[in-house]
């Protein structure tokens, strides 16, 4: 440790003389402060000016604890759900069981889906308050073609909460014009048969308007598959015999429209009688329609029930979504037509009535 001679003695023996007195107080600090120069900053007192000097950092602990490392990882995201193009009346059955990866042939185009078995439909469940009573409407005609075609059979009644028929009309027309083969083949209405039993249809076209009429002056909706084939013929029929063309076609209410909506990615056909078998509705005489009118009725009762949340509209605001529903559904149906086959592909999302 360096004492007072060390310090004074480089400083020569005329510099030491000039330093007595009171300067050898102030040497005597600053040898005292040399002398703790290596001292720890733990062991420096208080009163020591260590601003003075620089200490020597303290030594990291050994014992230091390592830094951690998260093995967290954020999760996969979910996959995002392919779309597939909305089906209409005419395509592919598909034949499966609950869970079987099947290969559906839809418009030359091959697509691998799984499929899921159709839930059951509740019968416990309370119905809204549109579907606890509707009128049923259908046709069979001569043809497809909305302009050309005429009726051949028809049938407007009244179905209960439970699906019971409360009232009903049927009618058989002579068309006054041949009844192709192809379209007898369908409903069983012969030429002979629309002759001999059928009324002229002027008088069945004004009985059918006052029939559909009644339905709406009640307040009842009118359920009609795939309306827009139907209530369009009926509206050529009316001005092909002059008669008024009914005011109003609201509250309409469309399985069709309204399966197309709630169950998008179901594959297979879209008829009524599709529809019947994934909704539980029995429909033993496909294409007479009476059966056929009744049965759309009781589709729409349980469509109600499996889908109280998506279907709890008033009656007027369902249809209203209906519009909606059928332009949205027609659109991506003519961009998957246009992207898969034709080009020039239109058709029209018009609902009810085209």
């Amino acid at each position: 440790m360096p004492g007072l001679r060390d310090v004074l003695t480089p400083l020569g023996l005329g510099a030491a003389s000039a330093l007595a007195g009171s300067g050898c107080a102030l040497l005597l600090r600053a040898a005292r402060a040399l002398s703790e120069r290596t001292r720890s900053v733990d062991d420096v007192p208080q009163d020591t000016p260590t601003l003075l000097f620089e200490f020597e950092a303290p030594p990291a602990p050994q014992d230091a604890a390592p830094d951690l490392v998260s093995t967290w990882t954020p999760p996969a995201p979910d996959p995002v759900a392919q779309p597939v193009p909305l089906l209409l009346l005419e395509e592919t059955d598909v034949v499966a069981t609950p869970d079987e990866l099947v290969v559906v042939h839809q418009a030359e185009l091959l697509i691998t889906e799984r499929v899921q078995p159709a839930l059951p439909v509740p019968d416990d469940r309370p119905l809204p308050a549109w579907a606890s009573a509707l009128g049923v409407f259908d046709l069979e005609t001569t043809g497809i073609d909305t302009a050309t075609a005429r009726i051949v059979t028809a049938h407007v009644g009244v179905i209960d909460e439970t699906g019971a028929v409360v009232e009903r009309k049927d009618w058989i027309v002579n068309p006054g014009v041949p009844i192709p083969e192809g379209a007898a083949a369908v409903h069983g209405i012969t030429d002979d048969r629309a002759r001999r039993f059928g009324r002229p249809p002027g008088e069945v076209v004004a009985e059918i308007l006052a029939a559909i009429r009644s339905v709406f002056l009640r307040g009842f909706p009118l359920v009609v598959y795939n309306a827009p084939y139907d209530l369009t013929l009926l509206a050529a029929e009316a001005d092909r015999h002059r008669l008024w063309p009914l005011e109003t076609t609201a509250p309409i209410v469309d399985p069709f429209v309204l399966d197309k909506q709630l169950d998008r990615f179901r594959k297979g056909k879209r008829t009524l009688t599709a529809a019947a078998g994934v909704y539980g509705v029995d429909l033993t005489d496909a294409h007479d329609a009476g059966a056929d009118a009744i049965a759309a009725g009781r589709v729409a009762q349980a469509m109600a029930r499996r889908y109280p949340e998506e279907l709890a509209f008033e009656a007027q605001a369902l249809h209203d979504a209906q519009v909606g529903w059928c332009a949205d559904q027609a659109a991506s149906f003519q961009a998957y037509m246009r992207e898969k086959r034709d080009p020039d592909f239109t058709t029209s999302g018009s609902w009810p009535k085209r």
